[in-house]
């Protein structure tokens, strides 16, 4: 069906991403908007780079903080910061929010990379520092660049996505292999269930089963990230990097 004006429609709401469903452009627009997500790009670079080791933590923007979730969110970022990382979130409220808080209530630093979306998603009051992020894949770069460990509490399709790609690059070789921790047995049973599936099918390997934990238990979170994250890379605590004024950096 060829419609009269295929340009009076656009599937997407913010018009930064058009582009990439719009097809080839002019030589000087596809320029411009290489500049732009290499500016996203450069001013996330700076903002993280003296934040220090991270643990990222993934979770739904949609839950209350009275909610047994977002209490045990907390309780991540408390540990996370006990262990001297620096809780990373996308920035948002509910689980993100918690984490974040978490981090606050014992001293930790309490970073955010948060999207701009038409709805649910802005910066939590718990961030030391934070970054808007225009492009989804930008974000989700920076999400993985800077930590040494991921943990996917309850969420949606966002939480999925950042589970399965953080799977699929230590499956493929392309990152090495990181601490990834599924909380919540009871929400995600369903989930492991259809891996198990997968891996009986042969469509993955039964040793990719290993490439993730699953638990309710913050003392085995921690005791994992730890084999796999602090002891595996031979992290220490240390001072922080100083930043340079001179390249307009902010420690």
């Amino acid at each position: 069906m060829i419609k009269d004006n295929p340009k009076s429609f656009s599937p997407l709401v913010n018009p930064e991403e058009e582009a990439f469903f719009a097809g080839p452009q002019t030589r000087w627009k596809e320029f411009k908007m290489i500049l732009k997500i290499m500016i996203e790009f450069i001013r996330g670079f700076r903002m993280l780079h003296f934040v220090g080791p991270c643990v990222t933590v993934f979770g739904s923007a949609r839950f209350e903080e009275n909610d047994p979730f977002y209490k045990l969110a907390v309780r991540v970022g408390e540990e996370v910061s006990n262990m001297g990382f620096t809780v990373m979130t996308g920035g948002g409220p509910g689980i993100m929010e918690a984490a974040n808080r978490g981090a606050k209530n014992v001293g930790g630093k309490s970073v955010g990379c948060n999207i701009i979306l038409p709805f649910e998603q802005h910066p939590n009051p718990y961030l030391d520092k934070f970054m808007n992020f225009k492009y989804f894949f930008v974000r989700k770069v920076l999400l993985s660049k800077y930590s040494y460990a991921f943990v996917v509490m309850p969420g949606g399709f966002g939480t999925l996505d950042e589970f399965f790609e953080a799977l699929t690059l230590m499956q493929t070789k392309v990152m090495r292999r990181f601490p990834v921790v599924l909380m919540c047995s009871e929400f995600h049973h369903h989930l492991y269930d259809y891996i198990q599936h997968l891996a009986d099918y042969g469509t993955i390997n039964k040793a990719d089963l290993e490439l993730f934990l699953m638990t309710d238990s913050i003392e085995e979170m921690e005791t994992h990230i730890r084999k796999y994250a602090i002891d595996n890379f031979g992290l220490k605590r240390k001072n922080s990097v100083e930043a340079n004024p001179l390249l307009g950096e902010n420690s």
